[in-house]
């Protein structure tokens, strides 16, 4: 019995720490730093404050809804800039995948590399295993290895620094359209 009532206290524990680790509206953003597709280092207070910054976190590269999400904020990447905002997209593929998907899509923003999970732990995102997929690209077979699955969730860092916007329940397709709505009304 005490065995079992112990086990339930660190679950119940766990369970609070995890909850508690969650960004919501109005909490200031966590600081970080990570690969990009480009290979160098993105960091984050090298944007902080200049305009909002959407951060975008996506299961896989080269998958259908990821690429959906990923090829729609490249359409309005004009529009996005024009309410002075930029996007990141964060999901755990390596960087070589990144570089990879960026240039099968012709991306024109920064894919940055969560292998780790870290960011994604850093925003409260779920994550689960990771796993690699084979697409062809250029005629040839190429496996994309990533080391987490992150859920998709979508934020948006207002210029003070703090989140602004969040959404747990993104819609691939909805996605940039709200995103873009909501800036245009908050700016």
């Amino acid at each position: 019995m005490k065995t079992i009532l112990t086990a339930m206290m660190l679950l119940t524990i766990v369970s609070t720490n995890v909850r508690s680790q969650e960004l919501n509206v109005g909490d200031k953003t966590p600081e970080f730093k990570t690969q990009a597709d480009d290979g160098l280092t993105w960091d984050l207070k090298n944007y902080v404050g200049k305009k909002f910054i959407v951060v975008y976190f996506y299961p896989a590269a080269m998958t259908g809804g990821c690429t959906k999400q990923a090829c729609a904020y490249r359409d309005f990447k004009s529009e996005i800039a024009s309410a002075d905002a930029m996007v990141v997209g964060v999901s755990g593929d390596n960087v070589e995948g990144l570089k990879l998907f960026k240039k099968a899509n012709d991306l024109n923003f920064p894919l940055l590399s969560d292998a780790g999970g870290e960011i994604a732990k850093k925003f409260g995102v779920p994550t689960r295993e990771g796993g690699s997929i084979t697409r062809e690209i250029d005629g040839h077979d190429v496996d994309l290895v990533r080391g987490v699955t992150a859920s998709r969730w979508t934020f948006v860092i207002g210029k003070n620094g703090k989140i602004v916007y969040k959404n747990t329940e993104v819609d691939a397709t909805k996605d940039t359209q709200q995103i873009l709505e909501f800036i245009k009304n908050n700016s």
